[in-house]
């Protein structure tokens, strides 16, 4: 096996090696001459100075209302701007419609009176459940206030 790697590597043998300028060897590392080894129990590097106990409480708690006021007033702050958005959205939809109200129910336009001599003051109910309970008044369509009036209109002809 011997002979077989030094065939091998027997080409490169002859090749020049070139050293990076930038690259150098390390220089060893020198202790100090006072290093001193640790003791033989390390507890006494372990002592907490509760002293300073009260004045860490202190500062977490002023920071911690710090924070609670600075979320209150951005909370505020982004419930206002939103406030005022949907206030512009309103007034922006009753220019187009006033009146208007986006929460409210929808208007529902009533019939007043009719051209029709004979029914005056009669008013259409629109189909929802009123203060009766849960029942259900059924509109009248155009066509059957069309039949009613033709027929009004008929009965007060007079006959020849």
């Amino acid at each position: 096996m011997n002979g077989q790697s030094q065939s091998q590597y027997a080409p490169a043998a002859g090749v020049p090696l070139i050293q990076s300028p930038s690259l150098r060897v390390p220089r060893p590392v020198e202790l100090p001459p006072d290093i001193h080894p640790l003791p033989d129990s390390v507890t006494a590097y372990f002592v907490y100075p509760f002293t300073l106990e009260p004045h860490v409480l202190t500062v977490e708690a002023s920071r911690r209302s710090t924070l609670a006021a600075h979320a209150a007033r951005r909370e505020a702050y982004l419930k206002a701007r939103e406030e005022e958005k949907e206030r512009r959205k309103r007034d922006a939809l009753r220019r187009i419609a006033p009146g208007f109200e986006p929460t409210a129910t929808p208007l529902v336009p009533t019939k007043r009176f009719s051209g029709v001599p004979g029914q005056q003051g009669v008013s259409v109910e629109v189909g929802s459940s009123g203060e009766g309970g849960g029942e259900h008044r059924r509109t009248r369509s155009v066509m059957e206030d069309l039949v009613d009036q033709l027929a009004a209109l008929d009965s007060q002809r007079p006959v020849s």
